[in-house]
């Protein structure tokens, strides 16, 4: 499946007691037809009132906490499959809900966001998480710098521009600033771009996975820090080179991402292996 072009490979893996394993994430990752940003494996819930435990996985075999678009495309299939159009799941990010609205885009509550050091988490103490020291560059005019860092369940660095966000070489970068001693578990690195108060153009290198068409949490952690600097309200349409999401922070300071979510093709995996099959009537 696909959220905005964020590849999402959705494992159905109710009934079982086995995992995904990195191995297979990295072969599944490394043939072209099925090479993805994030696997969603759905298990048996863990919690009573869950409809499942989702484990999130990374292209490079990596656990992730959270994922925006992905957490669209569950819903989407389970939707299509159950006619059921609502879901409470739990991940390592805590509790999310999901809805399948009439027009068919598929609103996801990504709870509250994190703005303490420990809790992104950071390597040292930032009293005010909307502005660290830290940049890419000579000291004296660094290309990206002082970026507002936020967890949506995973850790983020909003870097602002005020020129186009594909002025800069994020695919250097990104690797670079990902793996900063600052962040201790590493983290997404986005570059955004204020249009208007509800409006943000946002490019992300995402951690584990590297640049991808869309995140859907990266655009969460942008509009909270645009909301949080003033630089935004609290509504705004995130454009990413995939499309555009409509993410909220509502009064209730959780934080609602609505956008599509598409089918590709379905088939079989090995969750062992990576070794795969396509369904015929889809082939």
């Amino acid at each position: 499946m696909n959220g905005l072009g964020n590849e999402i490979i959705v494992a159905d893996m109710r009934g079982r007691t086995d995992r995904v394993t990195a191995a297979a994430a990295i072969a599944i990752n490394g043939s072209s037809d099925t090479k993805f940003d994030q696997i969603m494996a759905i298990h048996d819930p863990r919690t009573s009132g869950t409809f499942g435990y989702i484990e999130i996985i990374n292209s490079d075999g990596t656990r992730a906490q959270a994922c925006g678009n992905g957490m669209r495309c569950v819903v989407q299939a389970l939707a299509a499959q159950t006619g059921q159009k609502s879901y409470v799941f739990e991940t390592l990010a805590g509790i999310l809900t999901g809805d399948e609205h009439d027009d068919g885009l598929i609103a996801v509550d990504m709870g509250k966001p994190h703005f303490g050091w420990q809790e992104i988490p950071l390597s040292e103490e930032f009293i005010d998480t909307t502005g660290i020291e830290l940049q890419i560059g000579p000291i004296d005019a660094p290309i990206l710098h002082t970026p507002s860092v936020v967890s949506m369940g995973n850790p983020h660095a909003t870097f602002w521009v005020k020129d186009d966000v594909w002025n800069y070489a994020l695919d250097r970068f990104g690797p670079l600033l990902e793996n900063h001693p600052i962040f201790p578990e590493r983290a997404n690195i986005s570059i955004a771009q204020v249009v208007s108060s509800d409006h943000i153009i946002l490019r992300t290198w995402e951690r584990g996975a590297g640049l991808t068409k869309a995140c859907g949490t990266a655009a969460c952690a942008a509009l909270v820090n645009g909301a949080r600097t003033k630089r935004t309200g609290r509504k705004a349409t995130v454009t990413l080179p995939g499309g555009d999401l409509l993410i909220e922070w509502a009064d209730n300071d959780h934080v609602i991402l609505t956008g599509p979510a598409e089918l590709e093709f379905a088939g079989v995996v090995d969750p062992a292996t990576g070794v795969w099959s396509r369904d015929e009537e889809a082939a």
